[in-house]
Formats: C-alpha cells, structure tokens, sequence
C-alpha cells in the first residue's frame, strides 16, 4: 500500500477510468445524435421542456411560499412562463425544435450584425471580423429558409457536437489523469 492510500487518499491517478468511460459514452451519443438528428432533436426538446417545467414549479413555490419579500411578483411571473413554455417544449415537441431553431436563427443574425459593425470599426483583423459577420448572416438566412427540415434536425445536431466535444476533452482528461497529472 502506497503511503498516499495510507493517508486515506487517493492517488492522482485514481478515477481516470470513469472520465474515459464517460469520454467514450459521451462520443457514442454524439454519433447517435449526428445519424438520427430528428430523434436527437426531440430527446433535447423534451429535456429542456422538463428543466423549464422543474424551474417554473420552484420559482411558483418561491415565490408563493417565500414569504413577503421583494422580487416575490416576479418570481411567481417567471415561473409561471417557465412553466408554460416548458410544458409547451414537453408536450409539443416539434414546437419547441422549431421555437429552439427560430432562437438560433435570431442569435446567429444577431451575431452576424453585431461583427459586421465591429468589423467595420475595427483596424487590426476586419477582414476575418466581416467574414465572419457574413457567415453567420449567411448561416441564419439558410436556417431560415431550410427552417422545416432545419426545425427538425437543428437542435439534434447541436446536441450531437456538444458530445462529441465533451468526449474528446474527456478522453484528453483521463489519459492526462491516468499519466498522473491534475486534471483540468
């Protein structure tokens, strides 16, 4: 036995197996979602329909059961639009796909927009600022006019690069776990 087992704890190593696990597993779930985007879209608009419903319920309690306090208005207010658009997003899914796309649609507009002026008003690297700008314009414009396929795929797709990065920084921290150094 290692004197740091002796000591009661454990070694730098230890757990590396599990964040390969779920680096694995994680990687697994983003190919599902990148070959069945539709059934991926929907797996992520019921789960967020669930968290908004869960956070609209406790913000109701809140703000009924919180006693006479500033902001108790407020709490019940937003909780009961929590709870609506989540039962929305839970019980209407391909509402909530197509409400979560229309979101994307504004944000990479929004984005677009925002880079072409900085682009515009920058000196050093405005070329790659205004492309970048005309990406993300392009990219919505095309959202939008693909928005009853894209509706359905979207989100799925979103969730399948959110694994498939948490699975290659996971496999990255359990091999540095593994080689002993602190994880990140």
């Amino acid at each position: 036995m290692t004197e740091t087992m002796a000591q009661g704890k454990m070694p730098t190593s230890a757990g590396w197996g599990w964040l390969l696990a779920y680096g694995i597993l994680s990687l697994a779930l983003a190919v599902m979602a990148f070959i069945w985007p539709f059934s991926a879209t929907i797996a992520a608009t019921l789960i967020v329909g669930t968290f908004f419903m869960a956070a609209g319920l406790v913000s109701i309690g809140a703000g009924i059961f919180g006693g006479v306090r500033d902001g108790r208005g407020y709490a019940i207010a937003f909780g009961l639009v929590s709870l609506i658009i989540g039962a929305i997003m839970a019980f209407e899914p391909m509402t909530g796909a197509l409400s979560l796309t229309l979101l994307v649609v504004f944000w990479l507009g929004v984005r677009g927009l925002l880079e072409l002026v900085w682009g515009i008003r920058m000196s050093a690297h405005r070329g790659w600022m205004i492309a970048l700008g005309l990406v993300n314009l392009l990219l919505a414009l095309l959202v939008l006019a693909t928005i009853s396929w894209s509706a359905m795929t979207l989100p799925g797709y979103i969730l399948g690069l959110s694994f498939l990065i948490a699975g290659i920084v996971e496999i990255a921290r359990a091999r540095a776990h593994r080689a002993h150094a602190q994880t990140f």
